[in-house]
């Protein structure tokens, strides 16, 4: 299992059911049977071949009758779970995959949710659904910055800043986040040295840059 896949398991709260939809190999599946951190699970995946990985991982599990297999797009052929996960996919499209699943009563207890891009407007679809936010961190995982959300049922309100950054970043600082800020300043500020850009472009790189240093 990478570090990524790692990071995220830790997270993932104890459960009778579980969901990893777009599970793509099936490692936390196996790695949430394994421990015993859940007592059946539910992998899917809209590819039937990228699904059959999954499937060989848990053969054992799904002889058992402890893990079942599902070919569905999100939610859509998979039984209601305690627990869910979605990561490694696009915010847009995780986001689309809630809405249906809250449409057909399929939205589990806990969430943990681990977008590609565009985090900010899944927290704010989270918290819209009836999500609490719990942790909402970012971690350093095999040389790449991720962001991972951990929800449960609960009503919540979501502050721009904490959209766009994390609530849990906000409040502790953890040296992975000043990490990833410290970054992307250094973009900013390399991006305004060039000599082919505009004064007005230029100005605006180095205010994004100064009004970044605050978080670290």
């Amino acid at each position: 299992m990478t570090e990524r896949l790692s990071r995220i398991f830790n997270e993932i709260p104890r459960c009778g059911t579980f969901s990893d939809i777009a599970c793509d190999h099936g490692y936390i599946a196996y790695a949430m049977l394994k421990s015993g951190k859940c007592e059946k699970a539910y992998v899917s995946d809209v590819s039937a071949k990228s699904l059959f990985k999954a499937e060989k991982l848990l053969s054992e599990y799904i002889a058992a009758s402890r893990a079942q297999s599902f070919v569905s797009d999100g939610f859509d052929n998979v039984p209601k779970a305690d627990t869910a996960l979605i990561a490694g996919i696009g915010g847009a499209l995780i986001i689309d995959i809630l809405e249906r699943a809250e449409k057909v009563g399929k939205l589990p207890e806990n969430l943990v949710l681990q977008p590609m891009k565009h985090c900010d407007r899944v927290r704010y679809a989270a918290v819209k659904l009836g999500y609490k936010i719990l942790k909402d961190f970012t971690v350093k995982a095999d040389g790449q910055f991720y962001d991972i959300i951990v929800l449960t049922k609960g009503k919540d309100e979501i502050t721009p800043e904490e959209a766009e950054f994390g609530r849990t970043n906000l409040r502790e600082r953890p040296s992975e986040f000043k990490e990833k800020i410290r970054v992307q300043i250094g973009k900013l500020m390399s991006y305004a040295a060039r000599e082919n850009i505009s004064e007005r472009t230029r100005k605006e790189m180095l205010e994004k840059a100064k009004d970044l240093e605050r978080y670290v």
